[in-house]
């Protein structure tokens, strides 16, 4: 009999261990972002939140990354379980193609569902979204965007000079000219220079030219690169702002958030920044949380997106990162439109696209948010599938010993394993439902 009660006794525990186990693992969410990119004091505020909502606890395990494709080739490996991740545009063209992404359960019970705050014209954008007959408003929620465009010091570069992509070989900058190291972000809007005339005419599309990767194109954008060259100071991924504010160099390719940033900080010393988006056309930039396929904790992580979307929650990531939250709600544009006035901004812009006919007369940061004008001259990027490795050639050409030829070779092994791996995920999956029918 006790022998009996023994073996009982360790098969509950056994058992109560396992539970236990599959509790912890359920408890926990992983949720992988980009550096800096968050008011951190929300993920413990989450944890809380969380438990209100459901009566569950979670803890938030929360993972930085630094480049999209690290991240995609992490979560394309199937041995990282992230629940939550925060890729840009094209990423998550590419991850909805090859079929990485889980859709979005937005049934949150009696919680308020927040997703609805997300502005009409970022999900306009995200139909746009290439996945593959999938729509990217089922399996991802924008978080932050912003355009791409010129940070510039006009002690010695005019608005008009910054106003257009040719300022990139103009001599007068010999030497001050910083380029963002983003092969994407510098081909794209480059493209659309070389291309204005053809878009004037209603020739092609700025869509259209989004999805231009072809030989004659890259070549096209190549020789431009090549006479920007002898003028660049640095091909830089994140210390160009900062160059920037020390006024070491007077005209940046950069991100409207970088700008936001290097603008405040420039300022405080005393030294004058601006940003413009050039005349010819750019792009418009989207970052979105997504769940991945491998996802274990797929309720929690839903839950997660909901809250990011609540309008303070969007509002404190904004003041933490100095990005524009996708949140289009009124109170987020009248915190934005009383911050701006107190920080002596006086023009009036026309936001309709983003915050509805409210926002159609606006006193607002036009580097935060562009006026419907800028709007209207940019476009959205798009993944280049297998023409990537061409491209990433075209940038080391550029580039030269700041790329060279073995890190080329090396980026496409990746990508070549990444495919190799995509095709035999497929031909397993084929197998299985053979064996389930």
């Amino acid at each position: 009999m006790k022998r009996f009660l023994y073996i009982a006794f360790a098969a509950l525990m056994a058992l109560s261990v396992g539970c236990s186990g599959d509790d912890a693992r359920k408890s926990i969410l992983k949720v992988y972002n980009w550096a800096d990119y968050i008011d951190e004091s929300l993920l413990a505020e989450f944890e809380e939140w969380y438990y209100e909502q459901t009566g569950e606890k979670v803890e938030v395990v929360y993972q930085l990354f630094d480049i999209n494709e690290i991240m995609l080739a992490k979560i394309e490996r199937g041995k990282e379980d992230f629940d939550v991740a925060c890729p840009s545009e094209y990423i998550i063209e590419r991850m909805l193609k090859n079929d990485l992404l889980l859709p979005i359960n937005k049934d949150f019970g009696s919680t308020p569902n927040y997703l609805g705050n997300v502005s009409p014209f970022i999900r306009d954008v995200f139909d746009k979204i290439d996945g593959g007959g999938k729509n990217a408003n089922d399996y991802a929620v924008g978080y932050m965007w912003g355009t791409t465009g010129f940070l510039y010091n006009p002690k010695y570069v005019t608005r008009e000079e910054a106003s257009t992509w040719s300022s990139l070989w103009n001599p007068k900058f010999n030497k001050k000219l910083l380029i963002k190291d983003a092969f994407r972000d510098v081909y794209s809007p480059l493209l659309i220079y070389a291309n204005q005339e053809r878009v004037k005419s209603g020739e092609v599309t700025l869509d259209e030219l989004m999805h231009d990767s072809s030989d004659e194109s890259i070549a096209v954008v190549e020789a431009l690169l090549k006479r920007a060259k002898p003028y660049v100071a640095g091909w830089e991924a994140d210390f160009g702002k900062e160059i920037m504010t020390k006024e070491k160099a007077w005209l940046n390719l950069s991100w409207s958030g970088d700008a936001v940033w290097a603008i405040e900080e420039a300022a405080a010393v005393d030294v004058e920044l601006d940003y413009v988006v050039p005349e010819e056309g750019s792009i418009v930039w989207f970052d979105g949380w997504v769940i991945p396929k491998y996802a274990k904790n797929t309720k929690a992580a839903s839950y997660f997106i909901n809250f990011m979307c609540k309008p303070e929650n969007a509002i404190r990531n904004m003041d933490e990162i100095g990005y524009v939250s996708v949140i289009g709600t009124p109170d987020v544009m009248e915190y934005m439109s009383e911050s701006a006035a107190e920080a002596g901004f006086e023009e009036s812009l026309d936001l309709s696209y983003f915050f509805g006919e409210e926002g159609s007369d606006v006193v607002i940061n036009p580097v935060l948010y562009p006026d419907k004008s800028v709007i209207d001259r940019c476009t959205m990027m798009h993944d280049s599938g297998p023409r990537t490795a061409a491209l990433l050639e075209m940038w080391s050409r550029v580039k030269g010993d700041n790329l060279n030829n073995w890190m080329v070779v090396v980026i496409l092994i990746a990508i070549g394993f990444l495919l190799v791996v995509g095709i035999i995920r497929k031909m397993k999956k084929r197998r299985q439902r053979r064996r389930r029918w």
